[in-house]
């Protein structure tokens, strides 16, 4: 077992010896904060842009419209938005869609042409497949959620960031996460690189795009969601408890267990588990190796989804314990930054709390 105090040291070493310059983390078990810390240059305020763990709160808006019979995840997306077949997108299931088997990794979208349903459907038309639907995975950093984006507005009947703000934020407790409105973006910490490599030209482009108030405002659904590490760990407190019957239990026991996409990832070359919207740690032991920012002492049924540069976000229903992790610090060794990321999950998870 470990303490609070040698998870809350370890955080703080790394702001401590300059590596970060701030970093915010949580931990929540029945509904409740246990721990809720932010060290270095930012405040219990600051927020946080949390790149891929944003990608489990849009997916949690998807779960209320299967739960509400207004989506199938097994239907062509060409069912629901006409406009996505073309280019030989017309197979394309909302379920590729969720469990990055669908094909387009890499179609681009610019923030505010997504925002913008006109110009998204438009954007859409343009897309081409790379490879066959359903044959492989491949991360969909940002293109699959924007469909997933169209999806919920024609669906929902609304914005789909008012959507996931009325819908799953207000019924959790949170604070609006996603397209954070200009006059409203205060308390954010900046985006800076950090590291002894040579700086990455992908961490320029994601400091240079997150810290322009216009794409913070579009509410980027694969990585824009801009939140404290509290409202991120009290997010998963609500997946694990569903207060208020807030998701279809039947839909809710499926997202959270049921895994529906094993092929390997591109990096380590492990199953990737992926359910609709979450990985799942499973029983295999290499749970600490995939995109869910899990510990070794995470139980195999622990959800979660990791983050660009360090960035937590886990449940474990087997303690009740969540946890999330932020930071505004980018570094180009990303297994420098998985090892750091894995080692405070694993203290956090066998907390004696």
């Amino acid at each position: 077992m470990t303490s609070l105090d040698e998870l809350l040291g370890t955080a703080r070493a790394d702001v401590d010896s300059g590596w970060v310059p701030s970093c915010q983390l949580a931990v929540a078990r029945d509904g409740e904060l246990i721990a809720f810390e932010t060290f270095g240059d930012a405040t219990d305020q600051s927020r946080y842009c949390i790149f891929s763990c944003t990608k489990p709160i849009v997916a949690s808006a998807v779960w209320l419209l299967m739960g509400e019979g207004r989506l199938d995840p097994s239907r062509r997306v060409a069912e629901y938005v006409p406009e996505f077949a073309v280019n030989g997108k017309e197979g394309v299931t909302v379920e590729q869609l969720m469990l990055h088997t669908s094909g387009f990794p890499n179609a681009l979208m610019k923030e505010v042409d997504g925002a913008d349903p006109t110009r998204r459907r438009a954007t859409f038309a343009e897309w081409k497949l790379e490879w066959e639907p359903g044959t492989r995975f491949e991360y969909h950093g940002t293109s699959a959620h924007w469909v997933l984006v169209e999806l919920i507005e024609r669906l929902g009947g609304m914005d789909a960031r008012d959507y996931v703000e009325q819908r799953v934020c207000t019924p959790l407790g949170l604070p609006r996460v996603l397209g954070i409105r200009e006059s409203e973006q205060d308390h954010i910490a900046p985006l800076i690189a950090v590291g002894d490599g040579p700086l990455d030209a992908a961490i320029d482009v994601a400091i240079m795009r997150m810290s322009k108030p216009e794409v913070r405002g579009a509410g980027v659904p694969g990585y824009g969601a801009i939140m404290r590490a509290a409202d991120l760990a009290l997010f998963y407190q609500g997946v694990m408890r569903n207060p208020s019957g807030l998701w279809d239990v039947d839909v809710l026991h499926d997202v959270t267990t049921n895994v529906r996409c094993v092929f390997p990832d591109n990096l380590l070359q492990v199953p990737v588990n992926r359910t609709l919207g979450l990985v799942l740690a499973g029983d295999d032991w290499q749970h600490f190796m995939r995109y869910g920012s899990f510990g070794v002492a995470n139980s195999p049924r622990s959800i979660g989804h990791a983050g660009a540069h360090m960035h937590i976000g886990w449940g474990d229903p087997e303690s009740g314990l969540s946890f999330a992790y932020c930071t505004n610090g980018l570094d180009p060794d990303v297994m420098k930054e998985g090892a750091r990321g894995v080692n405070l999950s694993g203290i956090a998870a066998a907390l004696s709390v």
